[in-house]
């Protein structure tokens, strides 16, 4: 019940906060297209644009809802943005910085770490963490995000770029419940954003 209860209170602290902020959120759906995924971006391209840090999101970005482990294309993509970035240049800013996930990390990229013990997105604070924690400027963090009224909105008050993913990872078989609300949370996201712009 407490899960439920926190997952009702962010959703309206997002959509109180996202309403400032909509005209924005607008533009990004607008400007986004459907397909979009993390392995799409190439990370030498993202670095000679000026990118210094790369913020994750988990769920939808590196696996499906609940995973405890990145997908293999990813890992593969993790591996190569490592080779351009960094591992202590990628953060994971997740709303669950918690559990089998965070020890696949410590065994299998080390220096990648997970910012916790903020205020969670919508809230800037995670981005603000990562700046520090990077000691990078906010403009020059990159936030991939699935999310528009989470990892998005983040994002946009902190003032770092954003890269928002329209075709998320899902798996209705492994978790059917789970994703199908995540499903219609993330259309009714989008119904908000252009709806009241």
């Amino acid at each position: 019940f407490r899960i439920l209860e926190r997952a009702i209170y962010h959703i309206f602290e997002g959509i109180k906060v996202g309403w400032s902020f909509r005209h924005e959120l607008r533009r990004l759906v607008e400007e986004t297209p459907a397909e979009t995924r993390l392995v799409d971006l190439d990370p030498v391209k993202l670095a000679a644009d000026g990118i210094k840090v790369l913020a994750l999101d988990f769920d939808g970005v590196l696996g499906q809802h609940g995973s405890d482990q990145p997908l293999p294309e990813v890992t593969e993509w993790l591996v190569r943005t490592v080779s351009v970035f960094g591992e202590d240049q990628i953060i994971i800013l997740s709303n669950r910085p918690f559990g089998p996930r965070v020890e696949w990390f410590k065994t299998n990229m080390p220096g990648i770490r997970f910012v916790s013990g903020v205020k969670k997105k919508p809230y800037p604070d995670g981005l603000v963490k990562a700046g520090e924690l990077a000691s990078v400027s906010l403009s020059a963090i990159l936030m991939v995000d699935d999310r528009l009224l989470t990892g998005c909105l983040s994002a946009i008050q902190a003032g770092s770029r954003i890269y928002y993913i329209r075709n998320p990872y899902i798996s209705l078989r492994t978790s059917f419940v789970k994703e199908l609300f995540f499903m219609l949370l993330r259309r009714a996201e989008r119904l908000f954003v252009i709806k009241t712009s």
